[in-house]
């Protein structure tokens, strides 16, 4: 119990860091100025410009949205916009009893794309974005993500998407050189383009090197869950995992993968898994853009680690959406903004400077997106590698709950890891499920 803990904890703060800043290197500084709450949590407020209309916008992470709402409001000079920076657990739960009460919700609103599902029974506390326009601007976007930010029916959109985390595979290629493997992201694609040749390298590189493939099951289930057509919820919000293989083969492979001694248990976050990045523990790793920083933080060599696509498809992990709750009072303005700094020319501009890892497919034609290379991953071209990632991801219908299953599943996973049996760990996590949904 005590690792599911702190794996939560763990994930949760890194997520506070990171799912706003894909792929950021860390050194971009806050907006406004900084204090400390009672809690310890840092947060910010700044009002930038002297409109007489002020919008009110909640944010978490490190966006620099800041420069760009000192262009927006350079631009129209009848707004200013009070930028409020807290922690991301803090502003959901603010924002949450916020809508409860009826009082105390901001004009605009930043929600994560793992918590839009806490919302989604809340419609009539937020703006409808198709009835401020949003018809007109969904081409912006990639299909599955602006998808994303509707309830299921696609009546009523919730938020318009800024930053995603395409999922790629990360490797070492010092690793596979060692087994007598190419190391090129086009060899290592070619080498690895289905799950059975990822099992199938995995022996190679343990055989030949005495190291694992991955540094746990559970990245590898989130690879193989997120490639799934159905995960664990129909639109009627009804469990069908029992109702189609994806969800169990992707477990099954990864007790497959411990059987052979090919995965380790090394939980995400802690030391253990952070000096594996540096030391080479593990040949790969799947995971999204923004885990680019983690890397460079962790394993400052450049060269050694470098990018290529995951075998049979890619996810997400991480990003956001602008919502518009409806306490604003100023709601044309709030949409107008916020269909603004999530417009292409804008996203380039958050990527170029802050690593945000864009929704708009419209940027990865972009001349300046297109050049970009990255001397850590040896120069290679990053940002098409993960654009590629991000045009396979499919659109799927999550669920309120979804969260709380996975959250089983990786406990099973936990268990399995520490030498349970898999089976029986499948079973026990069907049932803590079923209990769940029965609350």
């Amino acid at each position: 119990m005590m690792k599911k803990i702190l794996k939560i904890s763990m994930f949760m703060f890194l997520a506070m860091l990171l799912l706003t800043a894909c792929g950021g290197d860390g050194d971009s500084e806050s907006s406004g100025e900084d204090t400390e709450s009672e809690g310890g949590t840092e947060s910010s407020s700044s009002v930038i410009g002297d409109g007489e209309v002020e919008l009110v916008f909640w944010e978490f992470g490190n966006t620099g949205y800041d420069k760009l709402i000192e262009e927006y409001v350079e631009q129209n000079p009848n707004i200013s916009i009070n930028l409020q920076n807290s922690d991301m657990n803090d502003l959901h739960d603010n924002l949450f009893t916020s809508i409860s009460a009826g009082s105390g919700a901001p004009d605009i609103s930043m929600v994560e794309e793992a918590q839009i599902e806490r919302y989604r029974d809340a419609e009539s506390a937020f703006h409808n974005l198709y009835d401020l326009g949003a018809d007109a601007v969904e081409g912006n976007y990639l299909d599955w993500v602006f998808q994303n930010g509707g309830n299921a029916d696609g009546s009523f959109l919730f938020g318009l998407p800024t930053d995603i985390g395409p999922t790629v595979m990360f490797y070492r290629t010092d690793v596979f050189e060692e087994a007598g493997l190419e190391s090129s992201p086009e060899a290592v694609a070619e080498l690895i383009s289905t799950w059975e040749d990822y099992e199938a390298v995995a022996k190679e590189i343990n055989e030949k090197t005495g190291k694992l493939m991955t540094d746990a099951g559970e990245l590898v289930f989130n690879a193989r869950r997120d490639q799934a057509e159905k995960q664990y919820f129909n639109e009627d919000d009804e469990l069908i995992i029992a109702e189609h293989d994806e969800i169990k083969e992707a477990y099954d492979y990864v007790a497959n993968l411990y059987d052979q001694g090919l995965a380790g248990d090394i939980p995400l976050w802690t030391p253990e898994w952070y000096a594996g990045m540096e030391e080479g523990t593990y040949a790969t790793m799947l995971a999204p853009a923004w885990m680019q920083g983690q890397l460079k933080d962790n394993s400052q060599e450049e060269g050694v680690w470098s990018i290529t696509t995951m075998p049979e498809g890619a996810g997400n992990w991480g990003g956001s959406y602008l919502t518009v709750p409806s306490e604003s009072e100023h709601p044309e303005e709030a949409y107008k903004f916020i269909e603004w700094l999530t417009a292409p020319e804008q996203q380039l501009k958050s990527f170029s400077d802050y690593g945000l890892f864009p929704s708009s497919p419209q940027v990865y034609e972009m001349e300046e997106f297109k050049n970009f290379t990255d001397d850590y991953f040896g120069g290679i071209p990053t940002a098409q590698i993960f654009s590629e990632a991000a045009q396979q991801v499919i659109p799927v219908y999550k669920g309120r709950l979804y969260y709380s299953v996975d959250e089983e599943l990786k406990q099973a996973i936990d268990n399995m890891a520490a030498g349970e049996d898999a089976q029986a760990e499948w079973d026990e996590a069907i049932e803590r499920i079923e209990r769940i949904l029965q609350r």
